[in-house]
This record gives structure tokens, sequence and C-alpha cells, in this order.
């Protein structure tokens, strides 16, 4: 376990530097820059500030200012909100988005889990049918247009839930909704494929053979190799959720990372841009480790390397 850690470790780095470099230079070879949004400016102004930002240097020393500053963990102030450092920016979206993510990830696992076993258990009955129909569009459908049928249907029609905001509960179960619907989709998929296959297996039918209680075959004996591929695909999709998404925190009007993130790409924030771009690499690259470790908890067969 601790080389398999160990080797991880080096990879992260490795992961982190190519993607900082390429995430560099593509942010600079598109035209314009930080300042290139605002009412034109005086040669004299725009050159003094061009020198204030040190953005007059040679791309290579920008470079390398840069990245030595992200290998001592310093993410620089952002270009667009120079009162605040990319680090404060992070920690005051973040909490949100990963508080409306863990909401989010749990209505996944609820919904899908159970949606997905009980579809592989009735294989072929009207229940399969209904529920693989409603995996589907909601696998199709995007979130913006769950979340606006949402609204109409219970903020405006049935006044159930506020139509924006932060700060209650309230607040956040019909965002939360929205943003875990399409992962719930997959994950009932997913799940029901995963069973199928296990229950098709001989020690599934020597344990029915013996006696044993079908739910007691399902939940000891089917279910934790079923939910294989599940661990698969909630590593990306936890960095993806924690993260935030840009168009359900819009809609409801949320104060999370991801309005930072697109704001800082159209905008050519480069600092803030990069700072985000860094932490979703770490999320995505710890719960892809995570999804490693639990493969050989699942399945003792599975060996890490």
């Amino acid at each position: 376990m601790i080389a398999f850690l160990l080797r991880r470790v080096l990879w992260l780095a490795i992961t982190l530097w190519v993607v900082f470099t390429v995430s560099f230079f593509l942010m600079r070879a598109v035209p314009g820059g930080p300042f290139s949004q605002e009412r034109e400016l005086e040669p004299q102004i725009a050159e003094l500030i061009q020198e204030r930002y040190r953005l007059d240097d040679p791309l290579w020393m920008q470079y390398g200012r840069e990245l030595s500053g992200a290998l001592r963990g310093d993410l620089g102030y952002s270009y667009r909100k120079p009162d605040f450092s990319n680090a404060e920016i992070i920690a005051q979206g973040l909490p949100v988005s990963a508080s409306l993510g863990i909401v989010a990830l749990a209505f996944a696992l609820v919904l899908g889990l159970p949606a997905g076993i009980v579809s592989a258990v009735r294989r072929g009955s009207l229940i399969d049918a209904g529920l693989m129909l409603a995996a589907t569009i909601g696998i199709a459908l995007p979130n913006f247009v769950i979340a606006g049928l949402l609204i109409i249907l219970l903020v405006f029609l049935i006044p159930l839930f506020p139509a924006g905001g932060w700060g209650s509960l309230s607040q956040l179960i019909l965002p939360a909704f929205c943003l875990g619907a399409p992962y719930a989709a997959y994950i009932a998929r997913l799940t029901r494929t995963g069973m199928l296959d296990v229950l098709s297996q001989d020690y599934i039918r020597t344990a029915y053979a013996k006696g044993l209680p079908g739910r007691l075959v399902i939940a000891r004996h089917a279910l934790r190799l079923a939910l294989v591929p599940v661990t698969s695909f909630l590593g990306p999709a936890v960095a993806g959720i924690l993260t935030g998404s840009l168009v359900i925190e819009q809609i409801f009007a949320i104060p999370g990372l991801g309005a930072h993130f697109v704001e800082a790409a159209l905008m050519s924030d480069y600092t803030l841009a990069m700072a985000v771009v860094l932490l979703y690499t770490v999320l995505l690259y710890t719960m892809n480790v995570v999804v490693d470790i639990s493969y050989s908890l699942i399945d003792p067969r599975v060996e890490l390397d």
C-alpha cells in the first residue's frame, strides 16, 4: 500500500506539472488578455498596467515565476479581483459547491442504487422498463432542462421551494436534486448492468439452490461485486460534483466555485483559472486513487499496482 501511494504521489506531481504547463500556454495563446475586456485605454495607461502585473515580461519568465509560486503553494492574486487572493476566492466558493455536491451525490446514490437493483431483479418486467426509461430520460435531459421544469412545477405551480438563493435547507434541496438527477440515472444503469452480470454467476445460483432468501443473496453476495462499475463511475463524478456545476449555480443564484471558473476563463483571468484547474486536477486524481483502493476492498482478487 505504501509503495502504491508513493507511486501515485509521484504521478500526481507529474500530472500537475503537465496540466500547469499546457494550461499556461493555452490561455496565453488565446487573443486578448486580462484587461482587454475593459474600455479602450490610452497606450501609456495600458503599458503601465502591463508593467504593473508584469505581463510585458517574456513568456518564459512569466512561466517560471508562476511555476515557482505554484510549487510554494502560492496561487497568486486574481487579475480581476485584486483585493482577493485566489486561495481566498476558492475558500469562499468551494465549501458552497462541496455542500451542494455532497447532497446531490446523496440523492444520486439513494435514487440510483435501489433503482438499478430492483430493475435487475425484475428484469424484463414493467418495473424494469419504467425505471430504465426514467434513467434514459435522466441521462438525455441536460440538468438545466430538469431545473427549469422543476422550477415551474415546484416553485410557481406548487410553491414548495424558493426559486434561488443560498443559506437554508429549502434552498439546497431543489438544486441538489437537479444536479444529482443525471448522476442517479447513470448509477441506476451501471448498477443494473453489474447486478445482472453477478446474478448470472455460479456462486449466486448455488446460494439460491441452498435455499437462502433472495434478499439475503442480493445484499450479502451479489451487491458487493455489482458495485464495481459504480465505483469506477463515482471517481470522476465526485470530483465533478464537488467543484460545482456552473449551470445549476447560475440558475439558482448559488455563490459556488463554478461561476468563478467560467468568469475567469471568459475574462482571461490567468491566475484564477489556473488555480481552479489545478484544484480540479487534484480532486480528480485523488478520487481515482480512492477508487483504485476501493477496488481492492470490494474485490480481494484485485491487486494494487
